[in-house]
């Protein structure tokens, strides 16, 4: 009897779960083909970077320019459009999408769980978006700045794809998205004990020179000032956490 009963549970919780899950893709459609619909204003954001009117630029005094992006491909204006349209859907889902998935996780939590996962997924949503929005007004207009503009010689032109600019906004995004989640890692590593703020300290100048290599990586120019730009707020998201482990334990 008892196992029927626990076999009926879980398919009880397989159902709720397919339900959550069919709410929020018809969310993330909803929003998607809103933003599919806006195109003029989604565009006039997406390709804001381009120009050297942009407000990071007018902001760091930075010389005008203007990059001219072209399309060679006969579908690839649409594809770029789809993509992006499905890309802001889920961001602007994502807050509908985090409540669905804790609300169907918090029943099987007790209180003082409940209470930590609520401050864990709030924070690793917010420190997420800080990280994207950090990308689009500085890092990634810099990279487009120098690597747009950038010539070995007068000689040869410079001819960006739309699908290439797109790609590396979404993918620098997500990536700077993700760089941002470091606090919240490092605090709940630290509540498991797997690594203490002296530790941390300890390889700070470690620690560094990973940064500089993950700058590097996420934005691939020459330009000191760029890397500097990039590096600086990862060191201090870095000591920032070195101060939420160490307060984590008292």
């Amino acid at each position: 009897m008892s196992n029927s009963s626990e076999y009926a549970t879980f398919w009880e919780h397989l159902d709720e779960l397919r339900a959550r899950l069919i709410k929020m893709l018809l969310v993330v459609v909803v929003m998607s083909g809103v933003a599919f619909c806006l195109k003029d204003f989604l565009f006039n954001i997406v390709l804001a970077p381009k120009d050297g009117s942009f407000v990071s630029y007018r902001l760091l005094g930075l010389p005008v320019f203007s990059i001219q992006l072209i399309n060679t491909g006969l579908t690839e204006q649409f594809m770029v459009h789809m993509r992006t349209s499905i890309y802001v859907g889920i961001l602007a889902a994502s807050p509908y999408i985090i409540y669905e998935l804790f609300r169907f996780v918090s029943p099987g939590l007790y209180d003082k769980e409940r209470r930590y996962a609520y401050w864990l997924v709030c924070s690793a949503y917010l420190m997420f978006v800080i990280g994207t929005l950090l990308n689009y007004f500085l890092i990634f207009p810099l990279t487009v700045r120098f690597l747009g503009t950038y010539q070995v010689s007068p000689d040869v032109a410079n001819m960006l794809t739309l699908q290439s600019y797109i790609d590396t906004l979404i993918g620098m995004s997500f990536m700077m998205g993700v760089i941002f989640e470091l606090p919240v890692v490092c605090w709940l590593m630290g509540r498991m004990g797997i690594i203490s703020g002296a530790l941390m300290a300890t390889y700070r100048r470690h620690a560094i020179v990973a940064i500089l290599i993950l700058a590097a990586i996420v934005t691939p120019t020459t330009d000191v000032f760029t890397l500097f730009v990039v590096s600086f707020p990862i060191w201090m998201l870095y000591e920032v956490s070195i101060f939420i482990v160490k307060a984590s334990k008292m």
